[in-house]
């Protein structure tokens, strides 16, 4: 499946590759206001709509362009598809996006694959083998001191996102770390910070098929990735933070006043004092935000709470682990 889901990747950037050759020919349409689709979009679309279902008919299909309106409307095998993650740098001539391509089963991204076509580059895993970037194993970076760190975001950019408070967020960031980038593709950010090039990342306003596949890639690069208030499941809630597991932790402690779901309980209030109790030293306040949710009263906090602590402790030396076989060959530019 990866390597299906690979040359179907493949094909799609040798569509974009093409069309880059003469960007300004490119129709382009605007699906809201700052939101862009252009003819390539659709027809890499299309390419990885056909390579998937021909050698999997009874698949389902939710993608970026079409919807679910392709492939098997019941199936427990669905493809997430974003065939041109980063179309406004690509309408523009700006290098930097993506193909990004995901297949959950039961609802669980299990193979992931975000390429990028400008510099041939494949990033894949498949769930319990570990991140790949072409034929090299991936792993998140080390660094565990916010102010260390470079951190990558995205801006609002459609009528009725929450500027004011993001700019609020992103001001709390910038104070307390090295440097942020807004490369402006999501999926290849997620993958920059699989691969250590970056140390974490937050976004709000995004879809499935922005970060399911770039999800997958942290979390088999020993990182985590969730929602703003910490909980895993982030999938549809349009808001996504991720990093290795002590700056994931961090980052939780700045944002989660900022989640859609924050007054949802008593679990946000509770990082918000631990972050505030300790602002001056990055090691006492992610001690602090376990504690908070180590505190809370329900079971699913005392859950996450254990799942974080876990996953520190697995952020270990890189166990051998056998590598996917994944075509990397060149692209058919």
């Amino acid at each position: 499946m990866l390597n299906v889901a690979i040359k179907a990747a493949r094909s799609a950037g040798a569509i974009i590759n093409r069309a880059a050759l003469d960007v300004e020919a490119v129709r382009v349409s605007v699906k809201q206001t700052n939101d862009f689709v252009t003819e390539v979009d659709q027809a890499a679309e299309a390419a990885i709509i056909e390579t998937l279902l021909t050698a999997y008919p009874g698949h389902g299909i939710l993608a970026e362009e079409s919807g679910s309106e392709h492939g098997a409307k019941d199936s427990e095998f669905v493809w997430i598809i974003d065939p041109l993650d980063g179309t406004t740098n690509f309408i523009h001539g700006f290098p930097v996006y993506c193909v990004s391509i995901a297949l959950a089963v039961r609802g669980k991204v299990e193979q992931a694959v975000v390429y990028d076509p400008t510099r041939n580059d494949i990033f894949a895993a498949t769930k319990g083998r570990g991140a790949y970037m072409n034929d090299r194993r991936i792993r998140v970076a080390k660094r565990t001191r916010l102010q260390e760190c470079l951190i990558s975001t995205g801006f609002p950019y459609r009528p009725g996102d929450r500027l004011k408070s993001y700019l609020n967020m992103l001001g709390e960031v910038m104070s307390q770390c090295a440097g942020v980038r807004r490369p402006g593709a999501a999926a290849l950010d997620l993958a920059y910070v699989a691969a250590g090039f970056s140390d974490g990342f937050f976004e709000t306003g995004l879809k499935a098929w922005d970060v399911a596949a770039g999800s997958l890639l942290v979390t088999e690069a020993g990182g985590l990735i969730g929602n703003f208030t910490g909980e895993a499941e982030f999938l549809h809630e349009s808001e996504c933070v991720a990093g290795n597991p002590r700056i994931y932790g961090q980052l939780v402690s700045t944002l989660s006043r900022y989640s859609r779901f924050a007054g949802a309980g008593e679990k946000a209030g509770l990082r918000q004092a631990a972050a505030a109790s300790e602002p001056a030293a990055d090691d006492t306040v992610t001690n602090a935000f376990e504690a908070a949710v180590n505190g809370a009263a329900t079971e699913k906090q005392t859950l996450k709470a254990k799942r974080i602590s876990g996953a520190r402790k697995s952020a270990a030396p890189d166990a051998p682990a056998e590598a996917p076989s994944i075509d990397t060959g060149d692209a058919p530019f």
